[in-house]
């Protein structure tokens, strides 16, 4: 039977309470996620020249995310049988040497094909670095700390969100290139910020192709409703140089759309930290329908102000989602599957990406708006109902048979 129930966090393996290595550990975390977080305005400032089109660093992001999206799966299973930490080192090396690759390309006025290929490169080993990044965690920190731990990390990472599209927005005024191998250089900090964590072996071999254990059903809606989380941060991040057009802003000003987000992430950062406390089912279904609410003010439009207010509430639910996801599928995958799941979390938060994303390249920004809108309403009334039919199935197993006559 599937566990419906609140998520409680339970003791477990690891250090007693935080120390160097957690915070190693969050460092690592937060610069893993630069390239990410900055690419979307670096990309459109690289291929602007390049091409004439803001598009076409959408088109970048897409190939990019397509590629994650592949190779999530198969490059997380590829490190079963070695160190995770020597695992993720390896990976980040690989997305490293590609980005630089891009920089490179891009400086020797390269045909855009050739950069198109490079950041496939880059992207097809990221979900798996995510996973693997997010699985030495469980070494570290005991299950009944986590929900405050994950919410540093989130706040980190939006700090992280908030700074460097500023980064690329400010470098790229002046030299895109520079741009981009300032986000290269920061984007291999877990090559020297990960602890060493010699018991982080997988099961290798011992675990025979077929035999992994069984994913519950319930995952697949926690990965849409990622999905759905991500397409609509995606709406606002990739889309951030054709807001700043559309509001007859200069394409430098694209950060202030992003970094609103990502402000409002950090506060919603603090707040998973200091309550330490996984939300239930009803809990979340109400912040995806927030989510949902802000999406449509950013749809809305108006006054620069409304969609600035949108975004904001939009970036203050992300901490709480995130974190509920990540705690979730914890909790539901089997152990010797836990690396994959994370990989398919930021995976199913790259299917709303690169959706969102081909909408923006192929369609415009208002198009991208409608879907990656549409997209979370679904997920709120998916979550709203599961939230109702766990409470049903929760009040008859309280109540439990009728007594005999």
């Amino acid at each position: 039977m599937p566990r419906t129930q609140a998520i409680t966090p339970r003791p477990g393996p690891g250090a007693a309470r935080p120390g160097p290595r957690v915070l190693r550990w969050q460092a690592a975390y937060a610069t893993l996620g630069v390239p990410q977080a900055a690419a979307p305005i670096a990309f459109g400032l690289m291929a602007l020249p390049l091409t004439g089109s803001v598009e076409s660093g959408a088109a970048m992001v897409f190939a990019m995310t397509t590629a994650q999206i592949l190779g999530a799966v198969p490059v997380s299973r590829l490190g079963r049988r070695f160190n995770g930490v020597h695992y993720l080192r390896a990976l980040v090396a690989v997305r490293t040497a590609a980005l630089a690759a891009v920089t490179l390309l891009a400086a020797a006025g390269a045909p855009f094909g050739y950069l198109l290929a490079a950041v496939v490169a880059a992207g097809g080993v990221n979900g798996a670095a995510y996973g693997y990044q997010r699985l030495l965690l469980n070494h570290l920190v005991p299950r009944d700390r986590l929900p405050r731990t994950l919410g540093v990390a989130a706040t980190l990472n939006e700090v992280n969100f908030a700074l460097s599209p500023v980064l690329a927005s400010v470098l790229g005024a002046a030299s895109p290139v520079w741009a981009m191998a300032a986000i290269t250089v920061l984007g291999a900090g877990p090559l020297l910020l990960m602890p060493r964590i010699p018991e982080a072996r997988g099961p290798g071999r011992r675990v025979p192709a077929g035999a992994a254990g069984r994913v519950p059903a319930e995952v697949a809606l926690w990965l849409f409703c990622a999905a759905a989380g991500g397409g609509a941060v995606a709406a606002v991040e990739v889309g951030a140089v054709s807001f700043a057009l559309a509001y007859g802003l200069a394409p430098g000003w694209a950060f202030l759309f992003a970094s609103v987000l990502c402000v409002g992430s950090v506060i919603g950062g603090v707040g998973v930290s200091l309550r330490n406390r996984v939300p239930g089912r009803g809990q979340v279904a109400f912040f995806l329908a927030a989510s949902a609410a802000a999406a449509g003010v950013i749809l809305a439009g108006g006054h620069i102000a409304l969609p600035l207010a949108g975004a904001a509430v939009l970036g203050f639910f992300l901490p709480f989602l995130g974190t509920f996801y990540s705690l979730v599928l914890d909790e539901l995958a089997p152990p010797d599957r836990r690396a994959e799941m994370f990989a398919f979390l930021r995976t199913a938060s790259s299917l709303g990406v690169i959706a969102v994303s081909g909408l923006l390249a192929l369609l415009g920004l208002q198009a991208a708006l409608v879907g990656s809108t549409g997209f979370l309403l679904v997920a709120a009334l998916l979550a709203v109902l599961h939230a109702a039919l766990s409470r049903r199935g929760g009040a008859a197993r309280t109540a439990g048979p009728a007594p005999d006559a």
